[in-house]
């Protein structure tokens, strides 16, 4: 549900960026519980964009709002609601750590498994 996202997409960070100054970009719009730079193993520096997760869902689509087209170190941001993963076969989250997709999964293997017996009889 769209209403219940907390978690703000940063998009067209520059280099000098770090997790305090996305914070202090950020804070402006309400508590926020996590700032996430995810980063480039080859190189160990962020990969230009970033993930804010505040407490509430009123302020993430705040900052949207206010920040999305914004400028941070001279580059335009690009500000939207993060997407929520989602868990393929090749994914590394374990299925069980969303119930939703625990649920989708189990029923998902259950058919494949009803299919296959039935093919097989």
């Amino acid at each position: 549900m769209a209403a219940q996202r907390r978690t703000v997409y940063v998009g067209g960070l520059a280099e000098e960026v770090t997790e305090d100054i996305l914070t202090s970009a950020f804070i402006p719009f309400g508590d926020i519980m996590n700032v996430q730079l995810p980063l480039n193993p080859a190189n160990n520096k962020h990969r230009g964009f970033g993930f804010v997760t505040y407490e509430d869902a009123d302020d993430a689509s705040e900052a949207v709002d206010n920040m999305d087209n914004g400028e941070l170190f001279g580059r335009v941001l690009r500000v939207n609601l993060a997407k929520p993963m989602s868990v393929t076969e090749n994914s590394r989250q374990a299925v069980w750590s969303d119930q939703s997709t625990a649920d989708e999964w189990l029923k998902k293997t259950a058919e494949e498994r009803a299919a296959e017996e039935a093919a097989q009889a």
